[in-house]
């Protein structure tokens, strides 16, 4: 099991940087909506701690967009006027008040959701408008050693702690913004704050697979065998990741006119 905590999120963590250093911000953003270190991490809570934990440890999960939403909305309009260490205490503070807000409403799938999709619709009108052009990011083997490591640091700590912390607090830590932590100070550091706004908006595409996942976790591990309940969620998630893909490749025509327009009233 220690193995398998070690390898299986570190791997994940390893494909999803590649992938968004070959195609770019707002794609890199799309994929971190995938559960890749979520997932692995309830189902560790589901073979160690029983179905019935693992169920309730989704429903936060899905709770847990709001914090990581607080997050990325934070660090991406603290970033346009101040420097990466700044924005990531201000995305951080955002992060812990949602998080021990959601600890103390009621538990269950259906008030989970609600959050999570008020804070989508937050992050849809108030992220940071870019109509720029944003190159895939370099990555250094430095970076995507330190993305790994904090992929299974998190990982130990979260199925470490989960007896005394509760399935909520195991919900929302196995959603903290590892991810987005590293891919926002990298992008910021490398390509500036329209980059970040970028990568922002990719990932508030990406929860949609992300609570699928989760919510269908939640209403199966009750019933149903884990790893069977687990291969539906990756099944529907990949469904729905495919389905917003269509949003995704929608914005970037419009982008490309915007552009466009604005190349032509520099020059006129």
């Amino acid at each position: 099991m220690l193995a398998l905590k070690l390898v299986l999120v570190p791997a994940f963590v390893a494909a999803l940087t590649v992938a968004g250093r070959v195609w770019g911000p707002s794609v890199a953003g799309w994929l971190a909506g995938l559960p890749v270190v979520a997932g692995p991490i309830v189902l560790l809570l589901a073979l160690e701690r029983g179905s019935p934990f693992a169920a309730q440890a989704s429903a936060a999960s899905v709770a847990a967009i709001a914090a990581s939403e607080a997050f990325n909305f934070a660090y991406a309009w603290t970033c346009r006027r101040f420097a990466w260490p700044l924005a990531l205490v201000v995305g951080m503070v955002g992060w812990v008040g949602v998080a021990i807000l959601l600890t103390q409403c009621p538990v269950g799938l259906a008030w989970a959701m609600a959050a999570a999709c008020a804070a989508v619709a937050v992050s849809l009108s108030g992220l940071p408008r870019v109509t720029g052009h944003a190159p895939a990011a370099r990555l250094g083997i430095g970076d995507l050693a330190v993305r790994m490591l904090g992929g299974a640091l998190l990982t130990l700590a979260v199925t470490t702690l989960s007896a005394s912390m509760g399935a909520a607090w195991s919900g929302l830590l196995s959603v903290f913004p590892l991810l987005g932590i590293v891919l926002a100070v990298s992008a910021q550091r490398a390509h500036g704050a329209d980059f970040v706004a970028l990568l922002m908006r990719g990932m508030v595409i990406g929860r949609a697979s992300f609570a699928a996942f989760f919510a269908v976790t939640a209403t199966l591990l009750p019933r149903y065998d884990v790893w069977l309940s687990f291969v539906c969620a990756a099944v529907v998630s990949i469904v729905v990741q495919g389905a917003t893909k269509r949003m995704l490749d929608a914005k970037r025509p419009a982008r490309l006119v915007a552009r466009e327009l604005a190349k032509r009233q520099a020059a006129d």
